[in-house]
């Protein structure tokens, strides 16, 4: 599991996948997240907007990436 840093006190799952370098545009977030390709806590979420806090746990692609 990688720890992403943030600057505030939540993020946007869009925002987030592009900081972590999961993803090279936000319209490769878009369609992933919208696919059911991304799980936040363990639950498939499909909502770009969602907002993120330290030390939720995203999931895609193989890989976990905590917010810090």
């Amino acid at each position: 599991m990688r720890d992403v840093q943030i600057r505030g006190d939540m993020i946007r799952l869009g925002q987030f996948l592009k900081l972590a370098d999961v993803l090279e545009t936000g319209g490769e977030g878009k369609d992933l997240i919208a696919y059911g390709e991304v799980t936040v806590n363990g639950e498939v979420d499909t909502r770009r907007g969602r907002q993120l806090h330290r030390g939720d746990v995203v999931r895609t692609l193989g890989e976990s990436y905590r917010v810090a």
